[in-house]
Formats: C-alpha cells, structure tokens, sequence
C-alpha cells in the first residue's frame, strides 16, 4: 500500500517550491494563515517535515499567538520535533528572501490538486491490493471503489459560507421571486392533495419517515407517490426494494395505475377491458423514468454508489427505500442492532442532504400499538428498533387503518389515515385517504377535490 511518508521514493506527484512558498508566506505574515488553512489540511503537503510545520502553525493560531520564526521553532522544541524539520536553519530558507506572494491561492491550489491526485493514486491502490487478495466480494469492493473516488470529488469542491446577499443573488428570480409566496419553488407533488397541502410536497434534503404496521400499506403508498412522480411529472425516481422482487413490486404498480384486482390479474381471469388497461399502465410505466433494485440486504454504501451515478447519468428527483430494518450496516460491525439502525438513519439523512433529493425511507412500527388499550394509532414511540430515527427525520408520517383492528365494521372500509407526527418546516395533523385494498391503491378522498372533479 502506498503511504504518505514515501512519496519522493514512489515518484506521486508533489510540488515541495509551491509548499515552500505557502509555509514561507505564512511566515512572513501571519494572517495569510487563516486563508491557507481554510483550503490546505495538513495531509495536502507531500513531505513529513511540512505536515509537522503546518501543524504546529495550526498549534499556535489556536492559541492566538503569533507565527512567525522564533514562535514556531520554540513549538517544534516542545514537541522535539525541531530537528525531524532540518533544524532552524530550514525554518529560516522558508521565508530568507521571500518577497510577498500577492497570488497565494495560486501556490495552495497548486498543493491541493497535487495532493488530491495522491489520494486518488491511493485509492487506486487499496482497489488494487483488495482485488488481488480476493477476500471481498467484486460487487463490494466495486462500490467502495465508486464511494472513495467520489468522496474525494466532494472534498475538492466543498461550498464556501455565504451571506444573505450572495444567497438571494443566487436565487433564481432574485429577492422578489424569494418574497413572492405564490413563485417560491414547492416540493415534489406526490399526487395526494392534502400531503401536499400540509407539506407543500416533499423536498429536497429530506428524510421522510414513513412508518406502519405490517398490512397496513407503507409500500403500497410509498410505490403510489413513486408513480405519481415518475409517471405524472416525468421525473427521475429510484426505488430499493428490499423485501420484495422487481417483478412482485411492478405488477403492484401496474395493477394499482390500471385498477385492476391484484388476485384477478395473477389468477388470469380478465376481461377486455381491464387487459387494455394493464397495457396501457405498462406501456406508460415503460416510459417512465423509474428505477428499481431489489437486491436483498444491500448496505449505505451500496445504495449510495447507485444513485450516484443514477444522478450522474440521469439525473435523480425522488428515492424510495423499502424499508430501513432490512438494510445492512456493510461491513462495520455494532455492538447491537439500536446502533446499527441509527446509524443508517442517520446515514440516510447525511445521503438525502448529499444528493439533494427528497428521500422516502419505509419503516416498521413496534408491536405497541396492537396492545395499546382503546386508540391503536401509532405514536413517535413506536418507532421499531431506534430512537434515533424521528430525530434525523425532516418529516414522520404514520399510515393507519382502523380496518384491521375491527374488521366486523362495515362503515371503516377503505377508510385510511396517514399521520403527521413530525414536520420539521411545517404543521403535523392526520390526512384522511381512501383505500382499495383490492388493487393495494391510495387515493384522494372525493370531497377532497373540492369543487374541481376528481381526473
């Protein structure tokens, strides 16, 4: 494996003039510190003796001392490091003679792209090293491949702090389209009138946890709104489906669109009509930007590489995940399952934010609610294996049928309800839907529509 303190012997590329100049500068003039250390880390120097230079600069701007010959060589001492650096001498050629570099951000810039181009040799390297060994199964090593280099794009152009002016500047319409409610860009429509009333759609950067018992419908109206998405606004939807296949999770999505009876569809007793419908429903769904993978147990890192480079290829608006207790925490090993699912839960959300895409992530439901006395409805509690959970949320909702719990009443079928419990931008309350069970299908309620009928 390559390692930092032998790159002169390997030959990676360094440019040691141009880290020369930047630890020079700094010490002709301290202040120019705070404008290198918010770009250069101490790993971005090629040689050993300008990490520890740099370090002890950081050392000392830390404690509001001054940098400058005698403060650093003094620091050096106290670490016995000064003679590991060539000793004072060396201290003084950096900046003996050193004019004042007006165009430092050209020489950290310099250091910087030779450093990043170390870390992707490095990377390059375990790649290798992990390949020829063996041990790992292809498709992990080729994920960790695609997460580490794509890593190291994200630390190469990380976002400055802004303020106000800059933020309003960059925004599309300027200050008056900001201002103007009715201009404002909303979320994502998920095809449900009240959701989207209540959130103003899903947004981007957000982990919306959408939780239930077993039966009472999270896939089905987590596949609803990746429809409606998809296929209705034409926009890029990826779907991980954990628990069942691509085939099982389109033929709900085809017989959903073309309402058609699921037991109908698999037992074949169709009539024209509905056969019409079916091909239609697939013939648009064909169309569609969707995406599916149901590969069983797949980790973060998994996840993340895919829909990177579904981002990169083809753009990424909605992500559906179904559901979080079947995911593995990869390779890194928890002291129990708690850690492991708030790991992933926070992961998730890091994800969301990362990829700037809403992110719809299924959960389970403790079995709370079956014993709670009077009202089942779930609660924040219930969440299944993880506190953690409604704390990285941006948004909770809570799907439930009173159906199930009392299947003798007539009056409660097709009744649902999806619970807010948790709007981080907005209000939380219940939103009444319509449930067909026969083609595992939510929709808008009738009178919801209001005086506008119902497409």
């Amino acid at each position: 494996m390559i390692q930092r303190d032998i790159i002169s012997e390997k030959g990676l590329p360094s440019n040691p003039e141009a880290e020369r100049f930047v630890l020079g500068s700094i010490l002709l003039d301290d202040s120019q510190f705070i404008q290198t250390a918010g770009t250069l880390r101490a790993e971005d120097f090629s040689l050993e003796k300008h990490r520890r230079i740099f370090l002890r600069m950081v050392d000392l701007h830390e404690r509001g001392e001054k940098i400058d010959r005698v403060t650093l060589a003094n620091e050096l001492m106290k670490t016995n490091q000064l003679e590991s650096v060539d000793g004072i001498g060396y201290l003084v050629s950096l900046d003996d003679g050193l004019p004042k570099i007006v165009n430092l951000e050209s020489y950290v810039r310099i250091v910087k792209d030779k450093s990043l181009l170390r870390d992707m040799i490095v990377a390059s390297e375990k790649v290798i090293s992990r390949c020829m060994i063996g041990a790992d199964d292809p498709a992990e090593i080729l994920a960790a491949a695609e997460e580490s280099l794509l890593k190291l794009g994200d630390s190469s152009s990380q976002n400055d702090l802004v303020n106000p002016a800059q933020i309003l500047d960059g925004f599309d319409g300027g200050i008056n389209r900001f201002l103007d409610p009715s201009k404002r860009i909303k979320g994502l429509s998920t095809g449900f009138l009240k959701f989207d009333e209540m959130t103003s759609g899903l947004h981007k950067g957000e982990l919306f946890i959408l939780a239930a018992r077993p039966s009472m419908g999270k896939t089905a109206l987590a596949l609803n709104m990746a429809q409606h998405v998809a296929t209705h606004l034409e926009k890029t939807v990826a779907v991980f489906s954990l628990e069942m296949s691509k085939e099982s999770l389109l033929t709900r999505m085809i017989c959903a669109g073309a309402r058609v009876d699921q037991q109908k569809f698999r037992a074949g007793y169709l009539n024209q009509d509905e056969r019409m419908q079916l091909s239609a429903t697939a013939s648009q769904l064909m169309r569609a930007p969707l995406y599916i993978d149901d590969t069983a147990g797949t980790n973060l890192m998994d996840i993340h590489a895919k829909l990177r480079r579904l981002k990169s290829q083809q753009g990424l608006d909605l992500v559906v995940i179904d559901y979080l207790q079947l995911m593995s925490g990869g390779a890194k090993r928890y002291e129990n399952r708690n850690q492991e699912v708030s790991a992933l839960s926070r992961g998730l959300k890091l994800l969301a934010k990362e990829l700037d895409v809403p992110m719809v992530v299924l959960s389970q439901l403790s079995r709370a609610p079956e014993t709670r006395q009077g009202d089942h409805r779930p609660q924040m509690s219930d969440l299944r294996e993880s506190g953690s959970i409604e704390q990285d949320a941006d948004l909770v909702g809570f799907i439930f049928r009173e159906e199930v719990y009392k299947q003798d009443r007539e009056d409660l079928k097709g009744l649902a309800e999806l619970i807010l419990a948790k709007q981080r931008n907005g209000p939380i309350g219940r939103i009444h839907l319509a449930f067909l069970k026969q083609y595992t299908k939510f929709e808008n309620r009738t009178e919801d529509f209001g005086d506008e009928p119902p497409e």
